[in-house]
């Protein structure tokens, strides 16, 4: 039987598209038909056209489905059709309006599947906006750009749908993009592109000397475009201009899932017989958005530069050749587009002595303004300026002179904007700040104590720091500074309130959790707060002159240190189940396998990096998405079950974390420095109260057979990677549930994800929320958390100086190890896109 289109064409009569429309009119008005009568309908207008005179029209069959509705007393279910029928219609009219301006059949067919996909966003609205833009001549990629900005232009509250309509539109121009150009070059395959773009210096040569050409056809035909359709406009205009590979004339060359496939092939290359097998399942999670490298990953991985690593944190040491090393360090850090941490709580205070000369040393800020400096000079491959934070301890000398760094009064000579200061306290600073205001800090020298005492204040933590503390302040022969602590921390609180910074630094908690403390202590974190290992400076041990070949070269010979850097991933618990246990833990065990093998395929850019990195073998898995996993979850933010739920969940990601770090021990062998760890003792296990049967179990298959990676989880900020994923970011609420954020000069439109009339009320803006709430959840996620996270406060102009005070005193209380920002609703802070996992 064949019926007659609205285009008159003929076509095959299908019954299953009337039962369809049958049913949709059922459920819009909420009821059900039985089996019997929807096959009756059916077979009444099949006989119906079989015996027509002529061919049926489309509207003449409908007209028949509205009779039977009405014969069998379906009226309002018969109401429900007509209004569909006429909204059919009206799609139909705005579509031949879209026609008539655009003479593309592709943009056009486009328009229509996004009708069908979005039933309730207005797609008159589109075309009335669609007018103001339009102009005669108007080409295909003009016409793209307009529906785009329309479409953003539309992005509301009440209409978030037109986030998803907008990145289908750029999606097709993408697609544009790419074959224009690569149809000049006529290669049409996957293996003919990166052929192509390893001989043109975009892909690395290791691709192809890894992969033969059958296996990467194999792995071309496991790409899934529709995995395109999971992207939010903000996400995909971001990954288009950070990440895809572009030509040097700024020609696109990559598509998103050819992206994803590419970091996958590489960071699959150490399974040499597998590698096949695991760059699907890294490009699965990848593609699927259910888990994201850090950035310098997605936007290095499968380059012949390839640094991939996030996080540097080094140590300075207390010596001009130990500072000019770590500026150099820092230099070629930032050069690959790395973010630093530097500690300067070794170096010697501003009237310290200088080879006995007394009051000759300058103090840490001069050294702080050529970090500064540095930071200015050696962008981060010319796209902003080089990213450090410098953090020194809270009973250094020159420590109110490091607050006062980027605070805007006092004298500009003695400001260094561009640095993030850090502050790290023992926990006898937040005890005595709760006991009382009204007692005296002590303000001392590291140098002198050293000179006077034998030992190093910094390098202890706990009873022992607090003990030695009192014995220096007893000492007369030590010079100290004193300061009422109430002066102090209005100091503090200032600069936080104006700069958003000083950084929280806890590292007697962090110290007496670190499961490597057997190898060194951690005396900071890196920039955005989330990375806590060993570390110690490098040493110059000598400079000699040798004779090569009838030529003299200079050779400096260093005591390497451990100069930490850490490799960074996030899981997008939004996108996750994370109800369903064995999502998650493929999801992790992939992502630790991609992890782990960053470190053997990574372009370290100092070798002070790698041979650390060798060591230790650190990671860092992080999780965004964390609100809008809530939401999903119909949880609310201030609430027991919040952190109930959270308390579970953690616990989950950090056994499957350990799971797959085991299991890569059992397969390549257990990190060098595992001996001895509070991992190989059990130590880890019995802090973290870790009891049942599961538990167990992994404790002693740890303590026998070895962990593959010294430190496995970290939560950075994710501040692009969460755009990129279309979730929120990190562990934070959400700051509104629409707004405009400027990212690279450009305005995205954001809005909190999966927002609907059922979920609205369960995202609480940042601002509005208890911020002990922040602090709480935090607490509970750490003791699942062996380094750190990046935790920010939100914090009002009603706040008082006592009520942000009593902010740090509960984090301190809750063992929270680190705070990152504290975000005034009338400050703006730049996040760390080094550091965005």
């Amino acid at each position: 039987m064949q019926i007659e289109k609205r285009d008159h064409q003929l076509q095959t009569f299908d019954g299953h598209k009337i039962k369809n429309a049958i049913l949709k009119a059922f459920q819009s008005v909420g009821s059900t038909i039985s089996q019997t009568h929807l096959d009756q309908i059916v077979e009444t207008i099949e006989t119906e056209i079989k015996n027509a005179p002529t061919i049926c029209t489309v509207e003449q069959i409908q007209d028949l489905v509205e009779e039977e509705l009405m014969r069998f007393h379906y009226f309002k279910e018969a109401k429900s059709y007509i209004l569909y029928r006429d909204k059919r219609s009206q799609k139909r009219a705005i579509l031949e309006k879209f026609k008539e301006r655009i003479d593309d059949p592709e943009i056009v067919a486009l328009i229509k599947r996004t009708q069908n996909e979005f039933e309730n966003a207005s797609f008159l609205d589109l075309f009335h906006k669609f007018q103001t833009y339009d102009h005669p001549n108007l080409t295909s990629m003009e016409a793209l750009d307009i529906l785009m900005r329309c479409c953003v232009e539309l992005i509301s509250i009440e209409s978030p749908d037109w986030e998803m309509i907008a990145a289908r539109f750029l999606m097709c121009k993408l697609h544009r993009l790419t074959h224009h150009y690569w149809s000049q070059k006529n290669a049409r395959t996957f293996y003919e592109k990166i052929k192509i773009m390893e001989q043109e210096g975009y892909y690395g040569s290791y691709i192809l000397e890894a992969y033969t050409q059958e296996e990467i056809d194999e792995l071309e035909r496991a790409l899934k475009p529709d995995h395109d359709l999971l992207f939010t406009y903000s996400g995909l205009d971001l990954l288009a201009k950070r990440y895809l590979l572009t030509s040097h004339d700024h020609q696109l060359m990559e598509l998103p899932q050819e992206m994803f496939m590419g970091i996958a092939m590489h960071l699959a290359i150490p399974e040499g017989e597998r590698k096949v097998e695991w760059a699907k399942k890294i490009y699965t999670v990848l593609s699927t958005l259910k888990a994201t490298m850090a950035t310098p990953t997605m936007a290095n991985a499968r380059k012949p530069f390839h640094q991939m690593s996030s996080c540097f944190i080094d140590t300075v040491s207390d010596s001009l050749d130990g500072i000019y090393k770590s500026l150099d360090n820092f230099a070629k850090v930032s050069k690959f587009g790395g973010g630093m941490g530097m500690y300067f709580g070794k170096v010697r205070a501003s009237g310290s002595t200088i080879r006995g000369f007394e009051g000759a040393a300058g103090g840490v800020i001069r050294w702080i303004k050529l970090v500064n400096d540095t930071a200015i000079a050696v962008d981060q491959l010319g796209v902003r300026s080089g990213a450090v934070a410098v953090y020194l301890d809270a009973w250094h000398k020159d420590l109110p002179e490091f607050l006062a760094l980027r605070t805007n009064n006092g004298d500009d000579r003695q400001k260094a904007h561009d640095v993030f200061p850090g502050i790290c306290y023992p926990n006898l600073f937040w005890k005595m700040a709760e006991e009382s205001l009204d007692q005296m800090w002590y303000l001392m020298d590291p140098h002198e104590i050293h000179e006077v005492k034998g030992y190093h204040l910094e390098d202890c933590f706990g009873p022992l720091w607090e003990e030695r503390y009192w014995d220096c302040v007893a000492d007369p022969k030590i010079d100290k500074r004193p300061i009422l602590l109430k002066d102090l921390v209005r100091l503090i609180i200032k600069s936080a309130v104006e700069t958003g910074t000083p950084f929280t630094f806890n590292r007697d908690i962090v110290n007496e959790a670190n499961p490597n403390s057997h190898k060194g202590m951690i005396y900071c974190s890196n920039l955005c707060t989330e990375i806590a290992q060993n570390m110690s400076p490098l040493y110059h041990i000598e400079q000699e002159i040798k004779d090569e070949q009838g030529q003299s070269i200079v050779v400096d010979t260093y005591l390497p240190g451990d100069f930490v850097v850490c490799n960074l991933a996030s899981l997008s618990l939004g996108h996750i189940d994370v109800n369903d246990d064995q999502e998650l833990e493929d999801v992790i065990s992939t992502i630790i396998r991609a992890l782990d093998n960053v470190i053997e395929l990574n372009y370290a850019p100092i070798p002070f990096a790698k041979i650390t990195n060798a060591n230790y073998r650190s990671i860092g898995l992080g999780t965004s998405g964390y609100h809008h996993m809530l939401v999903n979850n119909k949880i609310r933010f201030e609430s027991q079950e919040h952190l109930d739920f959270v308390d579970k969940l953690y616990e989950k990601i950090n056994y499957y974390t350990i799971k797959a770090s085991h299991q890569l021990a059992k397969e390549k062998g257990a990190y060098p420095n595992f001996h001895g760890s509070e991992w190989e003792s059990g130590a880890y296990f019995r802090k973290r109260h870790y009891e049942g049967e599961a538990w167990e179990k992994l404790q002693e298959e740890v303590q026998r057979e070895g962990l593959r990676n010294a430190y496995l989880l970290a939560i950075a900020p994710t501040s692009s990677t969460s755009i990129l994923a279309g979730t929120t970011a990190a562990i934070d609420p959400i700051m509104n549930k629409f707004f405009l954020e400027e990212k690279k000069g450009s305005m995205i439109a954001r809005i909190a994800p999966n927002l609907n009339p059922e979920t609205f009320w369960f995202y609480k803006q940042a601002h509005h929320i208890d911020q002990s709430w922040l602090i709480r959840a935090a607490g509970v996620r750490q003791r699942h958390i062996d380094q750190s996270q990046s935790v920010n406060l939100y914090i009002t102009n009603e706040y008082t100086l006592r009520q942000v005070l009593n902010l740090f005193i509960e984090a301190y209380r809750e063992n929270v190890k680190t705070l990152y920002y504290v975000r005034s609703k009338s400050l703006e802070v730049e996040e760390c896109e080094s550091c965005s996992a």
